[in-house]
């Protein structure tokens, strides 16, 4: 029996998520909203292996690190990014879920903050 790839667990929950599609970032299996990566297999040589990017704000980030190092981690490269490294062989499926509904809520919120506003039109300056 073929063993499963890391990623399919994540691409599993992803499925269930309004909007969500499958893509790559760096040629690495992605989750992305809109085109915005916001979980990802690591690619940068820091990460370990098996190791899942999730964008995440940073007072999240930093109650994973607290709460459970040995699943949650960062390397200086991810440090000034919104993200948290994941070790997937670690990780309980239900922390699992949670975190890839915090990371695609955090894109949802992204990009709100990021869509140019629509500029209504003023009638008396019609021609």
């Amino acid at each position: 029996m073929k063993e499963a790839e890391p990623f399919d667990r994540v691409r599993k929950i992803g499925r269930n998520l309004a909007g969500v599609e499958e893509g790559t970032t760096y040629g690495s299996p992605a989750l992305k909203l809109d085109g915005k990566m916001f979980a990802c297999m690591a690619v940068h040589r820091s990460a370990e292996p098996g190791t899942l990017a999730v964008r995440i704000d940073f007072p999240q980030r930093d109650e994973l690190l607290v709460a459970d190092p040995s699943t949650y981690y960062l390397t200086d490269h991810y440090l000034n990014y919104p993200t948290v490294l994941v070790r997937l062989s670690r990780v309980h499926p239900d922390a699992l879920k949670d975190l890839l509904r915090m990371a695609y809520e955090f894109a949802r919120g992204e990009q709100r903050r990021t869509r140019p506003r629509r500029r209504s039109v003023n009638p008396r300056r019609s021609k």
